[in-house]
This record gives C-alpha cells, sequence and structure tokens, in this order.
C-alpha cells in the first residue's frame, strides 16, 4: 500500500509538472510567433535601394517555418506523455511491436547474462565431477581445481568477445530473402515500402522487455504463450480470473485455504513421510537419499494458465508449475517406473504422433476402407482433473496386477501405491495471492498425473476397443482425444457413444462424426473409398517458427526444417498436396527469415536421409513417400549417466566458434579432445594414485583409472 501511495504521489507529481510545462510552453510559443509574423510582415519584399531581399526573405520565412515546426513537435512530445494513456502504458511503440511480434521462442544474444550464470554453472561443473571422484573413493585434488580454473578463463574471454563481424554480415546477406519477400508482398498490395518502419540493428532488448513488462502491468494485460500453436496471446486480466472462478466452481477439484500457507506443514510431511517409509524398510537409504528434500531448495507450486485460442471463447488450461514442488521427485521417481510399464501395456490402443496413425491407417484402409466408412474424434472433458485421486491410484494398482509384476525397481507394489497416493493428495498451490488444495484429479505438470490418467482410461475404454475390434474399426487414443475409423451406420455410432458416456460418471465424451475428421495434425478424408490424408493446422494457426535471427545454435534451426519437411511428406498422400504443404512451409519459413539456401539444403538432406538421389515429381512420389514411411529409424542409444556427465553453459552467439572447432581444451591428468556437432566433448581418462603410485603388486597403494565422458552444453 505504502508503494502504491508513492506511485500515485509521484504520477500526479509528473502530470502537474507536466501540464505547467506544456502552458508555459504553449505561451511561448504564442509570444514568438506573434514577434516573427511582426518581423515577417515588416520585411522589404521587393528591392529597396538596390538592396535584393528576396533571398533573405526566403531564408527568414524558412527558418520561421522550421523553427514553428519545432515547437510545435515539443508540444506534441509534451501532450503525449501528459494523456493518461501514456502514462498508464501504451504498447504502440514500434520497437515493442516488433519484439512482440518475433514471438516467444526468440532469444536476444546477452553475453553479460551468461558471464553473470558462469560462476554458478562452474560450481555445478565442479560438484558433479567431484561427486564422481568421491563414488570411486577418491580425492579429486589439484588437477579438478586447474581445470576449472582454465574453463573460467575461457568462459571469461568468449564472454567478453564481440561476435565475428563476418559472421554478423553473412547472417545480413542471408536475411535479404526475407526482406526480399517482404518487399514483394508490400508492392503487390500497393503499399509505400518508404513507409516501411526501420528498426535499428542495435537494440537494449533487456530494457525493451522491462518497458514492456511494465505497461503491461499497469494496463493489467497478461501476455501468454496459447495453448497449441505457441505464439503470444494479449488477455485482460479480469477475464482470466472470472474464467479461473468458473473453472474451479465447474470442476469441483480446487479447496481454497485463504492465506493460511499449507507449504512448511508439506515439507515437514514429506520428509516425515519418506522416514517413515525408511525405518519401516520400505525404501532403501539411497532411495530415501534420492527423495528426500532440503528446505532450501523446494518452493510451492502456482498456477497459470494457457488460453486455448482455437476454441470459441479461448477457455484456459490449467497448469500447475511444480518444478521445485516438494513431491516432485517422488512423482518423476514413480514416473520413470511406471511410464514405461503403461506404454507397453497399451502399446495397441494408443499412439504418440499424427504418423504412427498414418501407418496404421494405410494398413487398415488397404482392405476395409468404403465409401460409407465413418471417422469419429472424440474428446475427453477435462481429463486431469476429472480423475478421482482414489480410483486413479487403484488403476495403477490394476495396471501392476494385470501384467502380473510383483516389485518394480526394487520397491514392493505396495510401496509403489503408497507413493503415489502421498504425490495425488498433495498437490497443494497458490494462484492469485491465496492457497489452493487440488482435491480431485492430477496436477497438470506433475509427471505421475499424466500416467494416472492414461492408466484409469486404458482400464475404461476395455468394453469400448473390445466391440470396435469385433466389428473390424479401428480405435486410437492419445491421452484424452480418441479416434476410431469404423463401417457402421452413423446412427448407430451416435447410438454407442451416448451409451459410452453412462459408463464411467467422470468421463464425459463430445464426439465428431463424418467422412473426414483432425486427430492430432494430421486431416483424414474418405473420398469415395479412397484414403487422403495432409497436414492439420487449426484455424488460429499462426506462421510461426524459432526466429533465425534468435540466437539458438543453427542445428537447432536446421533441424526444424528437416522435422517439418519430413512430415510433409509423411503426412500427404498424393503429389498436389505435397506441394501445396510444401510452399506453405516454405513461405512460413521466409517469413520467420530463414535464408532460401538453408531450406532448400535442408529440403535435400531429409531426401539424401533415406538415399533418394532423385527429386520428387508426379511419377515417383508415391513409391519414395512409402519407402521413407517403411524405413525404420533407428532409436537413439540411451546415454549411460554413469559415465557421462552433463553440464549446461548459458549459450550466447560468441561459443558458436568454440565448439565448431573443437578447440575447448583444459587439461585435468591426461585430458583429450573430441570434436562432434557443436557439441565440445572431453574425454577424461584420469589416473589418480593413493598413496605412493607403483607397479608392483608388492605395495598396497592402488591407482584407480577413471573415465568418464564430459559434455558441455551450451543452452538458451
Amino acid at each position: 500500500a505504502t508503494y502504491n501511495q508513492m506511485r500515485q504521489i509521484t504520477k500526479e507529481f509528473r502530470t502537474q509538472a507536466m501540464t505547467l510545462y506544456v502552458q508555459s510552453l504553449g505561451r511561448e510559443n504564442e509570444l514568438l510567433l506573434n514577434e516573427i509574423k511582426r518581423i515577417i510582415e515588416g520585411f522589404p519584399q521587393e528591392n529597396d535601394e538596390g538592396f535584393d531581399a528576396e533571398p533573405g526573405y526566403a531564408a527568414f520565412k524558412h527558418y520561421h517555418n522550421l523553427r514553428e515546426k519545432r515547437l510545435n513537435l515539443e508540444a506534441e512530445q509534451s501532450i503525449h506523455f501528459l494523456s493518461e494513456e501514456r502514462v498508464e502504458g501504451d504498447t504502440n511503440d514500434p520497437e515493442e511491436h516488433e519484439l512482440l511480434k518475433l514471438g516467444p521462442r526468440f532469444i536476444y544474444n546477452d553475453p553479460k547474462t551468461a558471464s553473470r550464470r558462469r560462476i554458478t554453472e562452474l560450481a555445478t561443473l565442479k560438484r558433479k565431477i567431484e561427486v564422481r571422484f568421491f563414488e570411486k573413493k577418491v580425492s579429486p585434488g589439484r588437477p579438478v581445481e586447474q581445470f576449472i580454473a582454465e574453463l573460467d578463463v575461457l568462459l571469461q574471454k568468449l564472454h567478453d568477445t564481440p561476435g565475428n563481424p563476418r559472421k554478423l554480415r553473412n547472417i545480413s546477406n542471408q536475411n535479404n530473402t526475407y526482406d526480399n519477400l517482404v518487399s514483394a508482398i508490400e508492392s503487390s498490395q500497393s503499399q509505400d515500402i518508404n513507409s516501411r518502419i526501420i528498426i535499428k540493428k542495435k537494440k537494449n532488448y533487456g530494457r525493451l522487455i522491462k518497458r514492456l513488462k511494465y505497461k503491461l502491468h499497469l494496463k493489467n494485460i497478461v501476455l501468454q504463450k496459447s495453448d497449441k500453436n505457441k505464439v503470444f496471446h494479449l488477455g485482460k486480466l479480469d477475464d482470466y480470473h472470472k474464467k479461473s472462478e468458473e473453472y474451479m466452481d465447474k470442476t469441483k477439484a480446487y479447496k481454497c485455504l485463504g492465506t493460511e500457507d499449507p507449504f512448511p506443514d508439506l515439507i515437514r510431511r514429506t520428509n516425515k513421510y519418506l522416514l517413515d517409509l525408511r525405518l519401516a524398510k520400505w525404501i532403501t537409504q539411497k532411495q530415501y537419499e534420492k527423495l528426500c528434500i532440503n528446505p532450501n531448495e523446494v518452493e510451492l507450486a502456482h498456477l497459470y494458465y494457457l488460453p486455448k485460442a482455437h476454441k470459441p471463447g479461448t477457455p484456459l488450461r490449467p497448469i500447475i508449475s511444480g518444478l521445485k514442488h516438494p513431491t516432485i521427485k517422488i512423482s518423476k521417481f514413480l514416473d520413470e517406473l511406471l511410464r514405461p510399464l503403461f506404454d507397453k501395456m497399451a502399446a495397441k490402443t494408443t499412439v504418440n504422433s499424427g504418423f504412427e496413425l498414418v501407418k496404421q491407417l494405410q494398413q487398415w484402409s488397404s482392405i476395409n476402407i468404403r465409401q460409407e466408412t465413418l471417422f469419429c474424434t472424440i474428446d475427453v472433458t477435462d481429463l486431469y482433473t476429472m480423475v478421482p485421486q482414489t480410483e486413479g491410484v487403484l488403476s495403477l494398482k490394476k495396471m501392476l496386477d494385470h501384467i502380473k509384476l510383483k516389485q518394480i525397481g526394487g520397491l514392493k507394489i505396495e510401496t509403489i501405491i503408497r507413493l503415489s497416493r502421498f504425490v495425488m493428495k498433495n498437490n497443494y498451490f497458490s494462484y492469485n495471492s491465496h492457497f489452493y488444495h487440488q482435491v480431485r484429479g492430477g496436477a497438470m505438470g506433475s509427471p505421475l498425473t499424466l500416467t494416472v490418467a492414461n492408466c484409469y482410461m486404458f482400464f475404461y475404454e476395455r468394453q469400448i476397443v473390445n466391440q470396435i475390434s469385433n466389428s473390424g474399426g479401428l480405435y486410437f487414443r492419445y491421452i484424452d482425444d480418441i479416434f476410431i475409423v469404423i463401417n457402421w451406420p452413423s446412427r448407430h455410432l451416435f447410438k454407442q457413444i451416448d451409451r459410452w458416456n453412462h459408463f464411467d460418471e467422470n468421463i464425459k465424451l463430445s464426439e465428431n462424426i463424418g467422412s473426414t475428421a483432425d486427430f492430432l495434425d494430421l486431416h483424414i478424408e474418405n473420398q469415395d473409398g479412397q484414403l487422403f490424408t495432409t497436414i492439420f493446422q487449426k484455424p488460429s494457426y499462426e506462421p510461426y517458427y524459432m526466429p533465425f535471427n534468435s540466437v539458438h545454435p543453427l542445428h537447432m534451426k536446421k533441424n526444424i526444417i528437416f522435422t517439418m519437411f519430413l512430415r510433409t511428406i509423411r503426412y500427404c498422400s498424393n503429389f498436389q498436396a505435397y506441394l501445396n504443404e510444401r510452399e506453405k512451409l516454405r513461405m512460413a519459413l521466409l517469413l520467420n527469415k530463414y535464408p532460401n539456401r538453408i531450406i532448400d539444403e535442408q529440403f535435400n538432406c531429409v531426401l539424401s536421409k533415406f538415399n533418394i538421389n532423385q527429386s520428387l515429381d508426379i511419377n515417383n512420389y508415391n513409391s519414395i513417400r512409402q519407402k521413407i514411411i517403411e524405413t525404420f529409424i533407428k532409436d537413439r542409444i540411451p546415454v549411460d549417466y554413469g559415465k557421462t556427465i552433463f553440464v549446461h553453459f548459458t549459450y550466447c552467439s560468441n561459443k558458436t566458434s568454440v565448439i565448431w572447432s573443437g578447440r575447448l581444451i583444459a587439461t585435468a591428468g591426461h585430458c583429450t579432445t573430441r570434436r562432434t556437432t557443436r557439441t565440445a566433448v572431453i574425454q577424461f581418462n584420469v589416473k589418480w594414485s593413493v598413496g605412493h603410485c607403483t607397479t608392483r603388486r608388492t605395495t598396497r597403494t592402488a591407482v584407480i583409472p577413471l573415465s568418464y565422458s564430459l559434455s558441455l552444453f551450451f543452452y538458451v
């Protein structure tokens, strides 16, 4: 309240001062204007006694016009800051608008932040290396200290080094493609190119962001990423609060605790619960140390909403951000144990991408598709919050009984159920200066919640899956979205869905039936008994990808082009659809400032990846597409975290040269460096001696070899 009062006093003082300034400026302008007019009127306009007055008159008149223009400009600027809208905060600043247009994925180059985080990141690196040595009961010694010191010097030089001018010129030349595209679009729309606002290349993005946040705060505007297409969405704070209250009233899943903070008690109860399990020998000492929490390293979760801009009325999706919540360690631990089991159990009725559905539809439609074949998509309403907590935990027990397991990862089934119940029953969070307890469903943001919801749906849908399979149809589900293709009359299908809606009072289904369907990012049509597929884009779709001028490593930007073009070939069932989607993709990439050269390079890279040496045309498209669909892409080799240490450093453009050249050299014992794509990997083959080092077997001292791969990744 005191700060608000201070701000109000400052605002009133500024307003009164500017009012007096405008009044004095207006009076001064009036006096000067009258004086200059009197001078001009009395100034001779014809030659008098051989004196040429015309040039002097013209010059003085020009001076007067410029002075009048300057005074008017000063007055306009004063009124600009005096007006109520400007004082409260205006977001129409050209630079701020340009920054918002870059979208939520844009990251600006900030070596200062990277330098500021360096100390903490190096401390983390040192701690991880020391932990590995301590596991071998060996002291790290001076070489590790020397390595950290040398790496610190190297990173410090990088942060102080300006960007490569040649590289900046290359990026500028690459962006000419985008500028040419914009010029062509503007000229085709008969717009004046000269009227475009030219933004300086050098911008203080940090100041822009602070100014924009301040203005949005004063206006009570929420700037948030949208739910699906991840572009910026502007909404009013009052609307968010209103929709939040409506959602809480509808689901009855949250209990308001007022201003009573449950956080201290939650920390105490979590550690006590884990200690009781340890004393009862339900968990091992190693598991206890892994799951117990440090009060200084945790914080209460908070609720925020993602607007569903693709749906009428822009409903909100609640997300409980609990990355440091007291139960997050238990939730992650259980999810790592249970999710692989569920994925294996439900492999025949679940899909994780549109590509998996394309392969299943191709196989099914080659035999079963007819002109009357129907596609049906079903959405489960508010799945995460509607699943009862007790029944959700029991569904985990049913899954473990179904696959006939008595132990997982050294834990008994009863221990897993106890821990799962504790996580589900202790979802606390803050929102709008109040504290809440989730009494129904799971937190959308907790890893275990997804597995619980999937298990609950798996046993709910058993009868539906059997009914569809016995009728020769296909049934697949992705979390709360269901896809069915079947040769039933539409009336019969509607009747069955209505019957399914009565299986469980917590599950409410809303269907969409027809000869066309949109599921995930796949559009499907039944064209007179022929299957047609292409890419589906929601009505609120924006052609937005990570901007090319964002300070991300180049391989990330290339991967976007590669992945999106590969999806285009996989999804488009005929050549014409492929051409349309390819050019849409190219246009979207150009609008995000991707150079045409890199776009074509990645398009060709996709074909070469599958050993295709010819360009796609109408004659060979189907055969090449089928080859790409059937080609098995090798799974990534899992990382052995017992031998590999990952340490992340904040990325800035100056680090690129080091990553590419592989010159990241620091010695700790015997250190060798090998270069990989954009990642400096330092292989340590360190021999540490205890006592006196000798090769004779008669001594009791031992030489312990340690071999660790230290991967240094730069993150944004």
